[in-house]
């Protein structure tokens, strides 16, 4: 989560020419026979056809393209063939705005992705690892938060952050520090069907000291922890940084897998942009039977309408494989 890219901030002339390449590649691509989009209609008008998995973008990720109603990035997604959406901010919105969201959603069938359910134990705070009784408390009130943001706008999903690990503890103690409280907070989403995603995050770019960083460390405290509220959130970009290995740890924590975000590396942009193969890992999660969503956390490479448009070029692209 929280990447801190500007999407449309400068870059230098190589990286530029580089990625002015790579969006002209993937513009004519989408632009020909080979990679046309697939037509549905909808209210009697051309929509395109819905992608394979259910990719979910955020806000200002098209407002170039769609304007900066928020109301109107959901239309033009839609109509783009994106069947989900994302909002780390969500939770922070005024009753009345996520109200009105919610209900654009339903009508244009778009299921809503993640929300950020916990800064306040998120960053630069050891809350899970340290056992602090005041840490416990402000996440389990963040998380009855969560539950009626939630109920608002029909999510299933929250990311949920853990902290810095605490140097004073063995690494036992803080994980079953963590343990206690994720299982304190499973008991508040139960009954209401919300599942907190935990984010491992990389180390070694991003987010250093963290307490939660790879994906078998999430593993083993889902399975700890035993409720169905409590499940990974695999960030593809992350994981490629603290330990490459994607498939196979995929499928090695696939029954605790809760949802997936995209971002490639490096640079954390669109797929194509970097090393990470995400046609492959696509066909692989389709192939897999994965219906629920994939977060797309990442920004553009490119500014502007430009930026938007070689976007939705890279994923008719890495979408484009056989079913």
């Amino acid at each position: 989560m929280s990447h801190s890219s500007d999407p449309d901030s400068p870059t230098g002339p190589s990286r530029r020419g580089w990625l002015g390449a790579t969006a002209g590649a993937a513009a004519a691509a989408l632009a020909s026979p080979a990679f046309s989009q697939p037509q549905e209609h909808r209210d009697g008008h051309a929509v395109a056809a819905p992608f394979h998995l259910r990719y979910a973008p955020h806000f200002g990720m098209f407002r170039h393209l769609a304007g900066d109603d928020l109301v109107a990035q959901l239309e033009f997604a839609a109509g783009q063939g994106f069947r989900a959406w994302e909002d780390n901010s969500m939770a922070g919105r005024p009753v009345e705005e996520q109200a009105r969201l919610a209900t654009v959603m339903q009508r244009l069938g778009i299921s809503m992705g993640v929300f950020v359910a916990n800064f306040g134990t998120a960053f630069g705070k050891k809350s899970f690892a340290s056992g602090s009784p005041d840490m416990l408390e402000s996440f389990l009130a963040d998380m009855r938060k969560a539950v009626e943001v939630a109920k608002r706008v029909d999510a299933k999903w929250c990311t949920i952050v853990l902290g810095d690990m605490d140097p004073g503890l063995a690494p036992e103690f803080q994980a079953a520090n963590a343990i206690e409280m994720l299982k304190r907070g499973a008991e508040v989403c139960e009954p209401h069907g919300l599942v907190m995603v935990m984010e491992p995050l990389n180390p070694w770019h991003d987010h250093p000291g963290m307490f939660l960083q790879r994906i078998p460390q999430a593993f083993m405290l889902c399975k700890a922890v035993a409720s169905p509220s409590c499940k990974i959130l695999f960030d593809i970009y992350h994981q490629q940084i603290t330990e490459g290995n994607l498939i196979p740890n995929i499928d090695r924590a696939w029954d605790e897998i809760g949802y997936f975000q995209i971002g490639d590396n490096p640079g954390r942009n669109e797929p194509g942009t970097g090393e990470i193969a995400y046609g492959n890992v696509f066909r692989y999660l389709h192939r897999k039977g994965w219906r629920g969503l994939l977060g797309m956390e990442h920004g553009n490479s490119l500014p502007g309408k430009e930026g938007e448009e070689a976007v939705l070029a890279a994923y008719r692209q890495a979408d484009d494989f056989a079913p």
